[in-house]
């Protein structure tokens, strides 16, 4: 079957199925559309999310294979902990969501821009709102040392990017993620697209159609709105 790249308008919020997507590139599902709230909603729900620079239209992807993580097989090692305690950092959720997205934006070395652009931060801001969207933040004193964000779709979290301005900081944003998860009921992080830097953190990957078949059995978990409210959250170290 010849694979061809669907172009997408703003009228309806349909997508083509995540198996049309191309090998080269390899996921890459369709262009155009917009980045609304209905239309972000339905992509990951559906295992697709938009990832583009600022000067390109709109993509799609749902690549295979798709880095995974399973919650219960997160274990902080003994430096992070060490890390920790000397840091002295807090943790918390949903305290700031702005400013972890704008961290998540901003310039790092060896790379020349940023794909988290001003209409792609307005969308994921309104997700936040809407109680869609969940920041993790990694406090020094006042000040972010590092955090991550994503989405809750159902009983799977779907991690969009994280940043550290200290050494570590990141890594503990993502022990204070699995953390709270494990706390929710929630079993799996959607890493998306696999990498290095994901697999020495212990990402796994799953073909596509795994991922979908996992996708499509948590979903749609009840999720307790109390349990995403802005709290600290307390890691044992």
């Amino acid at each position: 079957m010849v694979k061809v790249v669907r172009y997408l308008n703003t009228e309806s919020h349909w997508f083509p199925t995540p198996q049309e997507a191309l090998n080269d590139p390899n996921g890459l599902l369709a262009i155009g559309g917009d980045l609304s709230p209905e239309r972000l909603i339905q992509a990951y729900h559906s295992g697709i999310f938009p990832w583009f620079n600022p000067d390109e239209p709109i993509l799609w992807w749902s690549p295979d294979p798709r880095a995974v993580f399973r919650v219960a097989d997160h274990s902080p090692g003994k430096s992070l902990k060490k890390s920790l305690r000397r840091a002295g950092w807090r943790m918390s959720l949903n305290r700031d969501f702005a400013a972890v997205i704008d961290g998540c934006a901003a310039p790092r070395a060896k790379q020349d821009g940023t794909w988290i652009s001003p209409a792609m931060r307005q969308s994921y801001l309104t997700l936040h709102q809407m109680g869609v969207a969940h920041s993790i933040e990694v406090w020094d004193g006042d000040a972010l040392a590092g955090g991550l964000y994503g989405l809750r779709v159902g009983g799977l979290f779907c991690g969009e990017s994280m940043f550290h301005r200290q050494t570590d900081a990141s890594k503990v944003a993502f022990w204070a993620l699995n953390h709270h998860l494990r706390q929710c009921g929630i079993h799996w992080i959607d890493a998306q697209v696999p990498n290095a830097h994901l697999a020495n953190l212990g990402a796994q990957t799953l073909s596509r159609d795994r991922f979908l078949n996992l996708l499509a059995r948590h979903r749609d978990q009840p999720v307790n709105a109390s349990q995403w409210q802005p709290q600290e959250i307390e890691l044992d170290v």
